[in-house]
């Protein structure tokens, strides 16, 4: 079955044999990434710790052209 959607756009990042982790870096910051995440531990239904992580990772050029 064919990938689709963000799984397609991965996996044609990755074709290229001669694919390297600076054509990656360049990718990610050419297009731009949100990480967005949250993580609670907890016990009998008590949250005890509980993390939050927001990042956004792009190119600076890019994001004063959102800005302004």
């Amino acid at each position: 079955m064919p990938a689709h959607g963000p799984q397609r756009r991965a996996a044609t990042l990755f074709e290229d044999a001669d694919a390297t982790l600076l054509d990656l870096v360049d990718n990610i910051l050419t297009k731009g990434v949100v990480i967005d995440a949250e993580v609670v531990l907890g016990l009998s239904r008590v949250n005890h710790v509980s993390v939050r992580l927001s990042a956004l990772f792009s190119a600076v050029d890019k994001l004063r052209r959102v800005f302004t």
